[in-house]
């Protein structure tokens, strides 16, 4: 359907909102309705015929299933509407807008939005509603999900079906995890089924790079800008053009060389060294980082402004210990991968192996468990693995076991504190929130890190 013959309905409780979508598209569509309360939708769907609908995540009022926004998407889908949902969401709220799409969503639209950006979603929307085409590419057989980056727990599981989704998109994206959780496959997935992948993908260990080496690196140089410089080098921004650059450990940048990496990610255009002219870059950018940037950011090793920008879609990779069923499913795997690379026995695990494999913590995630693999295949001496064979890092170990526990304490704790306080208030979050002394973005975050 073409966007200028389409009548859409805009729901969400901030007027500003409303007033800038139907300003936006009075001229661009051929029927633009408003309203502030989502209560009123049922009246709208049993008096008109929509054919798209744009509906936001949160509302004043409280719904007890823990998210207004997927209450009212459900209470469309039972008046059997033909619309097409488009969800509304703050940049914190990604995780709801992804589960929205799992429940029957057409799409997203992170605020603040850029107009064109808009328009292109309803419009791809509509066509999508016509032809039933999908809105991102099949994840064929070369893709890395399934080969190297596996999983069948429910935490991959929602990994992979986020990046089936996001990837088509070009939105930045910032991958959170422990060391060792497969970070930089998740971020290969992204560009493999992206509309880039036919181009490059630069990664870039931005921890490892010297503060001198950091702008040369990143931006490229001019022959005769420093001692050394004995040619004009491209910057890894300009080999990535078309393609995606992927930022590991980006919460090691110091503070004074973040402000330029804003500047060249908000003008898209770098600078190299010894040069004044710029050169436009086009590029996708992902980041990941194994600490928290909220932190570095409240203790003024980050800046917010480039939280925002990085940071349109949050990937949370867990550690392996949370999610035990997928050990053995990477045990095999590593065994299977090792023993063609050794040119030995493909070996299996006894029953008291796995058992071991199961119960150990695993701090250094899945390169851990890879290596513990690795080193048995090795050493084996036959074709069967037993708890022997498999040896663990006493560094690691150690390393973990002190704080584990007191960790495990402060989240139990946490989540009883949560349940009273919403249990207080009737499941009214907005209250709930506002005694713990949280935003309701935060408190949905923890709601849904606990599994309440």
């Amino acid at each position: 359907m073409n966007l200028k013959n389409a009548s859409i309905l805009i729901v969400d409780d901030d007027p500003d909102v409303l007033t800038a979508v139907r300003l936006l598209l009075k001229t661009e569509a051929r029927e633009v309705v408003t309203e502030k309360n989502p209560e009123n939708l049922r009246w709208h769907l049993s008096k008109d015929s929509f054919d798209a609908i744009l509906l936001d995540m949160n509302f004043t009022s409280s719904i007890n299933t823990g998210n207004e926004g997927i209450f009212w998407l459900k209470e469309i889908q039972k008046l059997k509407s033909d619309a097409a949902v488009i969800m509304i969401t703050a940049y914190g709220d990604i995780d709801l807008a992804v589960r929205s799409l799992k429940e029957g969503a057409a799409d997203f639209i992170v605020k603040p939005w850029h107009n064109e950006k808009l328009i292109t979603t309803i419009r791809d929307t509509l066509k999508r509603k016509n032809t039933k085409t999908s809105i991102t590419p099949f994840l064929g057989a070369d893709s890395l999900i399934g080969k190297e980056l596996l999983g069948d727990s429910e935490a991959m599981q929602q990994i992979f079906y986020k990046i089936e989704k996001i990837a088509p998109t070009d939105a930045n994206i910032l991958i959170l995890g422990e060391n060792g959780t497969g970070k930089d496959l998740i971020a290969k997935a992204i560009h493999q089924h992206s509309l880039r992948r036919d181009n490059a993908f630069i990664k870039v260990d931005v921890g490892a790079l010297t503060e001198s080496l950091f702008e040369s690196e990143l931006f490229g140089h001019r022959k005769g800008a420093f001692t050394d410089a004995r040619e004009d080098r491209a910057g890894r921004f300009e080999s990535a053009d078309k393609g995606t650059i992927f930022l590991d450990e980006i919460g090691n940048i110091p503070l004074h060389l973040q402000a330029k990496l804003l500047s060249v990610l908000q003008n898209r255009q770098v600078i190299r060294l010894g040069s004044n002219e710029p050169v436009p870059i086009d590029i996708r950018l992902i980041c990941a980082t194994n600490v928290s940037l909220t932190e570095l950011a409240n203790e003024n090793r980050f800046r917010k402004d480039l939280i925002y920008r990085i940071n349109t879609v949050e990937i949370i990779v867990p550690p392996l210990r949370k999610r035990s069923n997928d050990i053995l499913l990477l045990a095999k795997h590593f065994c299977k991968l090792y023993s063609n690379k050794y040119m030995k026995p493909l070996p299996e695990f006894d029953t008291k192996a796995m058992e071991k494999l199961l119960t150990y913590h695993y701090p250094g995630n899945v390169r851990e468990l890879q290596y513990i693999i690795e080193r048995a295949v090795i050493m084996a001496d036959d074709s069967i693995l037993r708890p022997n064979d498999l040896i663990f890092s006493p560094i690691e170990s150690s390393a973990v076991s002190e704080s584990e526990p007191a960790e495990m304490k402060l989240s139990a704790v946490e989540k009883n504190t949560i349940l009273k306080v919403i249990e207080k208030h009737n499941g009214n979050i907005t209250k709930a929130a506002r005694e713990l002394g949280l935003t309701r973005t935060a408190l949905y975050r923890r709601i849904s890190k606990y599994d309440i």
